[in-house]
């Protein structure tokens, strides 16, 4: 070994000295600071935004301390000491304002993040496209609107581009002044860009984005989300174009057809995301080509209407870990589809969604060749037969969703054996019975937990409940339970985000239940009694309708400035004045009170309820008139005070200020006067029941504006809301359907289901006088009138037929005189009719429906004859027949005298057209009784032919 001289050693050392002395000194040494120019620049930009919460632009000021911008929070320099600004961060500080054009000196910037603030939909700044050195640009979220620059053009170093912004839910699907562009011709200028996002812009005029996307070699992430985009024209020239560089690309909510598919398989071979969710491949089934993107880890095409089965390709998708095809019209054996899978991806597909398919049928096979399945819905479709047990055995299991099917059988503690991770359980509307040991301890603790149908085996709360500490909802209605709640169920409930306990017979008091959040909670349609605790006005939706809960309804004032949506306390025995404290209830949408004891006057803060769409105050003791503040709640759809003590007269401003009533219920109270004018203003009105009142007057012939009783049919079947509510950190979408009660045939009926159908006006039972009007006959989407027991003259609308959806007639108990109109027989779907009790003469009309009806229908009118009466009509009651049939008070009949005329012209002609042609016409004639010979001779040879063939019986 050679050993280096002490000099050579020395020399080394004291090399290494200098060296780390120049960067100690380096260190050390004060930082030449930012340039004047971008420091002036960005001191210009801060004195044009307003509002920052994040306080990252207080540590930017003109003071000596603070005169190195590179030090300036969000601001970053670059490292050769030369001060230019490199990266500008101003994103998710609530900025308002507009930006400076001083921006533009800074020309070494690089990265520029604007996102998540609020330029008051303002256009993006030309400006920006001079910034030349631009690799990354972030302006999402922050409100901006108006077209694209073109100058974004420029940007040739871009790599990183997002404009992607929020839809509003006040403005569907994208607000007017959002970002959008009629064309994309500066796009393939930026031929570096990697990262496209345009969320939420409105490209629908666009033609060319499919090949202005083409022209971007480098391109690896694509969002397109909800553009608006149509469909693309693929041509031979396109797909050669195409890059092969995509890796990303999401494209969902827009208007594309099946020739994405073309493109997207044919060329992108490198494809690992793709999100094709809610476009229109209507009558498009899965392409077979898909088996082309091997590369494919998740795929996702939700709710876009595909079609047929499911293609042998996808078991050429053998790295796919996540397979989402919700809500299509997916159809085949479900094993099948198991099994095409199985092929390939058993090894790697962790979730695996074909749920609301409804066609996809058969039983559930063995899953425990899939390995790595974390997430498996099935649900909403059309399976039978049992669960199998091996499902026990998938211990990474994390969610499993089966509702809305039609499995059937026990479910044991074997189904969850080995299910330690299993974090969301969904069982729900299936033939299933939950057995389980008294005392089992599950392996899991679950976060959901929705068991709604399915039987509990035995009928007792299930206790092993009680061992799941963490769960945020829990469905177990109408699980056949019978029990009293146990109060350790109440002290689990903290976190309950949505809980539904529903149609049982659960007995005893709600207990000391504690609410972290505004939860949705369903107790109705129990035995549940007591006060209602005050903590329960803390929930955002809470049903507590048929129960026995009592006492006074004063706990809803416990909370201001509530969180309830939805609030239904109907048949209960809650009673008292109702509390004046509905300022505070601005987010309610539907309040349901019916069914108690409630008394005194109608609170005027109840006109704070903006947003309230459904209002039920029905059947309790409510006094005094309608407070006038109610016009305020201008959303209103129903409004049901029926049943109460209410008095004085109909409002005018029910038909002034209330444009959207559908159902407009007053009946059973004492209002009296006339009907006001303003209710014929309530065009959308389809029922309107004002019965058993003191109401006088006459009916308004303006009924005929009420638009909605004037048009057939309903384009739904249910009159249903949607409204928005936020439960814990997230915002659910909720849906209820309206109900009412109906007094149908003379019968009380309730129609939910149903309920769009019904169009029906109900003025009985009050003191109404006059003739009805003949407007009345415009409303042919009537399926039932009721206008009995008033003080009714003069005579049947002749018109009567044109309701020809009418299915309840009663005019009973009123003074009505002269015939029943012949246009009446004409109505085939009436059902049930009441004439009875007036002034009506002459002979019932003959017609399939009016004879079918018992005299009942027409008794209490003594000059009325014919079936189904047993008074038989003379002449004179008949009435001559021409007369009868041209009756000038029945103008819509048929038959009339030129009916007559018609029909002897037609003979007369019809038998001239062919006996003169005969008479007059030699080879017509010839021809005629040629063809009479030959047929007889061939019908005599035919029949002789016949009886040799049949052998003789005698």
């Amino acid at each position: 070994m050679t050993v280096p001289n002490m000099a050579e050693a020395r020399c080394c050392f004291k090399l290494l000295y200098a060296i780390v002395l120049v960067l100690l000194l380096h260190m050390n040494s004060p930082c030449i600071g930012c340039s004047e120019r971008d420091r002036q620049a960005l001191l210009a930009l801060k004195q044009g935004l307003v509002g920052d919460d994040g306080d990252r632009l207080l540590s930017w000021g003109r003071e000596a301390q603070n005169k190195n911008c590179c030090q300036w929070e969000g601001v970053y320099c670059s490292s050769n000491q030369t001060g230019h600004v490199v990266k500008l961060d101003l994103g998710d500080q609530s900025l308002q304002g507009k930006i400076s054009p001083e921006l533009i000196h800074l020309q070494h910037l690089e990265y520029l993040n604007l996102s998540c603030n609020n330029f008051g939909w303002g256009k993006i700044p030309d400006f920006i496209g001079s910034l030349s050195n631009l690799i990354y640009l972030d302006l999402s979220y922050a409100n901006f609107g108006g077209q694209i620059p073109n100058q974004l053009g420029n940007l040739t170093h871009l790599q990183y581009l997002d404009l992607s912004s929020l839809s509003s839910s006040d403005m569907s699907p994208l607000p007017v002044n959002s970002i959008h562009a009629k064309n994309l011709n500066w796009l393939p200028n930026l031929s570096g860009l990697k990262h496209l996002d345009l969320t939420y812009t409105n490209l629908s005029d666009v033609v060319g984005w499919l090949e202005a996307v083409n022209m971007l070699p480098k391109l690896t992430k694509l969002i397109l989300v909800d553009c608006l985009l149509p469909p693309p024209v693929i041509s031979s020239v396109s797909l050669m174009n195409s890059s092969n560089s995509l890796v990303h690309v999401d494209l969902s909510n827009n208007n594309l057809n099946s020739s994405i598919f073309q493109w997207l398989s044919g060329t992108h071979t490198n494809l690992v995301y793709l999100d094709l969710s809610w476009n229109n491949f209507r009558g498009s089934s899965i392409p077979a080509s898909f088996g082309n993107m091997s590369s494919l880890e998740y795929l996702i095409l939700r709710g876009s209407k595909l079609e047929g089965g499911f293609p042998n390709s996808f078991a050429k998708l053998c790295r796919l870990r996540s397979l989402d095809l919700y809500g299509n019209r997916l159809s085949g054996q479900l094993t099948n589809f198991v099994e095409i899978l199985s092929e390939c991806v058993q090894n790697t597909l962790e979730h695996l969604d074909i749920s609301y398919n409804k066609d996809i049928v058969g039983s559930l096979p063995d899953l425990t060749n899939f390995l790595s399945l974390k997430h498996l819905d099935f649900s909403g479709n059309n399976l039978s037969g049992r669960i199998p047990e091996s499902i026990g055995q998938m211990s990474k299991l994390e969610t499993i969703w089966f509702g809305g099917n039609s499995l059937e059988g026990v479910i044991s503690e074997t189904h969850f054996s080995k299910l330690s991770k299993l974090s969301s359980l969904d069982l729900s509307s299936n033939s299933l019975l939950l057995n389980f040991s008294f005392d089992w301890i599950p392996p899991f603790q679950l976060r959901s937990i929705y068991l709604g149908s399915c039987k509990m085996w035995p009928a007792s709360f299930p206790k092993w409940l009680q061992t799941q500490k963490n769960y945020t909802g829990l469905d177990i209605s109408d699980a056949g339970i019978s029990d009293t709640i146990p109060s350790w169920f109440w002290d689990l409930s903290q976190k309950l985000e949505i809980m539904d306990i529903s149609h049982n017979q659960l007995r005893g008091t709600v207990g000391n239940i504690r609410l972290e959040f505004a939860p949705s909670l369903n107790l109705s349609w129990n035995q549940l009694e007591g006060p209602i605790p005050s903590i329960l006005s803390k929930a955002s939706i809470l049903d507590l309708s048929h129960n026995n809960f009592s006492g006074a309804a004063s706990f809803l004032c416990a909370t201001k400035d509530s969180n309830l949506t939805f609030l239904d306390l109907s048949n209960n025995h809650v009673s008292g004045e109702l509390p004046d404290c509905w300022i505070h209830f601005k987010k309610l949408v539907f309040l349901d009170l019916s069914n108690n004891d409630l008394f005194g006057k109608i609170p005027t803060t109840m006109g704070y309820l903006f947003n309230i769409q459904t209002l039920r105050l029905c059947n309790n003791t409510f006094v005094g008139e309608l407070p006038s503040q109610l016009k305020n709640c201008r959303k209103l759809t129903l409004l049901d005070l029926g049943k109460n003590n209410l008095s004085g007269s109909i409002p005018e401003w029910l038909g002034a200020s209330l444009p959207n009533l559908a159902i407009l219920m007053l009946r059973d109270n004492e209002f009296y006067r006339s009907i006001p004018p303003q209710l014929c203003h309530l065009t959308r009105i389809q029922i309107l029941d004002l019965s058993m009142n003191n109401i006088s007057g006459t009916i308004h012939k303006c009924l005929n504006n009420l638009i909605a009783l004037a048009q057939n049919g309903n384009s739904s079947l249910t009159i249903q809301h949607e409204y928005m509510t936020q439960l814990g950190e997230e915002i659910f979408v909720w849906e209820y359907e309206e109900e009412a009660s109906l007094i149908w045939k003379g019968v009380r009926y309730k129609y939910k289901s149903t309920l769009g159908l019904v169009k029906s006006i109900d003025l009985s039972n009050n003191k109404l006088t006059g003739e009805i009007p003949s407007e009345i006959t415009d409303l042919v989407g009537l399926i039932s009138l009721n206008l009995s027991r008033n003080q009714l003259t003069g005579q049947i609308p002749p018109r009567i037929g044109m309701l020809q959806e009418l299915d309840s007639l009663d005019l009973s108990r009123n003074q009505i005189n002269g015939r029943i109109p012949n246009s009446l027989s004409r109505i085939d779907r009436i059902g049930y009719l009441d004439l009875s009790e007036n002034n009506l003469s002459g002979k019932i009309p003959i017609g399939t429906q009016l004879q079918s009806f018992g005299p009942s229908s027409y008794g209490g009118n003594p000059l009325l004859c014919g079936l189904p009466l047993l008074r038989t009509c003379d002449e004179d009651e008949e009435g001559p027949r021409q007369i009868v049939l041209v009756n000038q008070d029945d103008q819509d009949g048929l038959i009339t005298q030129g009916f007559y005329i018609s029909l002897g012209l037609g003979f007369a002609i019809g038998f001239w057209g062919v006996f003169g042609t005969l008479l007059f016409n030699r080879s017509c004639r010839y021809t005629y009784f040629n063809f009479w010979t030959c047929f007889t001779d061939w019908l005599y040879v035919k029949a002789e032919i016949i009886r040799q063939r049949v052998p003789n019986t005698r």
